[in-house]
Parts: structure tokens; sequence; C-alpha cells
């Protein structure tokens, strides 16, 4: 799965990047930050390799409690299980277990198949994302929201899909999207309503460079 996304992700940068931004500036944030997903798709595989090739470290856990947000870098000493999963790459030497997070990436995109495997319902998981969301909003903990599947990850309004991205993007300190996901201008409208930072970029692969700019 992994080299099938580096493939596409190859693919893209052989096709060229467009980088647009929406009259804004590229939000920063900085280290530690911890990369997780809003509805269990793939999509966050795909945001992990582009921190991988963006040579920056962070903690991964696809369906992290607001305790476990809170507990910072290592995640309380939490391990994978049975559908959870839990990857700490970031620099311990540099940022010490419980070191508070100063940023969280949410790659936005529904997979009932793979909120079944994390024994999660849509309802369940809007509300652990809700809560997660408040708990950045009290810590002062920059949220990054990314929607990167393309037309395949939106739907009609009240979808799986579309109410993942109800319950991150409107909340988010900074969005970015690919043109594809962006096509109805949707996150563009969010963005505008809420004053929120937009970069819209034209394959997956152009947030390497953001989030450099965001992270480092």
């Amino acid at each position: 799965m992994k080299k099938n996304i580096i493939l596409g992700l190859a693919a893209g940068a052989i096709l060229g990047l467009t980088l647009l931004i929406a009259g804004q500036t590229i939000p920063k944030a900085g280290l530690p930050v911890l990369t997780t997903s809003a509805g269990q798709s793939t999509d966050v595989t795909t945001l992990n390799i582009v921190l991988d090739e963006a040579a920056i470290a962070y903690d991964y856990c696809d369906v992290p409690t607001p305790e476990m947000v809170a507990d910072g870098v290592g995640l309380g000493g939490r391990e994978s299980g049975p559908g959870f999963h839990i990857e700490v790459t970031t620099d311990l030497a540099k940022f010490p277990a419980g070191t508070p997070y100063k940023a969280v990436i949410f790659a936005i995109g529904a997979s009932l198949k793979g909120m079944g495997a994390s024994g999660l319902t849509l309802d369940s998981e809007e509300t652990r994302l809700r809560k997660c969301i408040e708990l950045c909003k009290q810590k002062k903990i920059f949220v990054m929201a990314v929607h990167i599947g393309g037309e395949s990850k939106r739907g009609a309004a009240g979808s799986d899909n579309e109410r993942m991205i109800d319950a991150v993007a409107p909340l988010a300190d900074y969005i970015v999207v690919t043109k594809d996901s962006n096509r109805d201008g949707r996150f563009t409208k969010i963005a505008q309503a809420k004053k929120i930072p937009l970069t819209e970029i034209e394959y997956a692969l152009g947030l390497v460079d953001i989030v450099k700019q965001v992270l480092q």
C-alpha cells in the first residue's frame, strides 16, 4: 500500500505542481507534531509519507483520544493494538516524552471499513474528532486540516466524507486541499466564512514544501 502511494506521489511530481494561496500567507506552527485521521481512510498514510519526504519526524495515531493528545510526545507511552495504531518517530532527544504538541494534522477522508476496524461509527468518529479539536483549542495546539483524497473522498451534503469535513475544517487554523478536493469550492467557502488560511495544491506531493514551512 505504502509503495503504491509513493509511486502515485512521484507521478504527481512528474506532472508538475501548482500552488495557489487564496489571499493568505502560510502560517507557522512548529514542532512537535501529531498526525491523525479524520474518518480512518488511507489518506493519513499519504500524509505520513509526505512528512517522511519532508524529513519531518512526527508522532502518529489513527484514533487518538483527547487525553492522548494532551499527553504530548509519545502519547503517554501507549502501544499499538488491534484497530489502534501508534508510531513515534519524533526526536526524543529534542522533544522528550510528554512535550506538548504544537500542531496536530488531520487527514480528512471517510472509510466505513477503516472506522469499523477501529470499532468506530460515523457518530463516534465525529464526536471523537470534535473533542480532540476542543482539546487542541484549549491547549493552543495548531490544527491543520488536510484533504488530499480528491473527488473520491467527497460526497453529497450529509454523506460520510462531508460529515468528516464538517467536523474538522471549520474549526481548523489552516486548511490545505488538492484542487480536485475543492472542485466545488466548498473549502474556499468554509475558509472565507471562518477566516481560515487556505492553500490549494495540484497534487498531494505539494504538501511537502507546505509542511516544511508550517512545522520547521
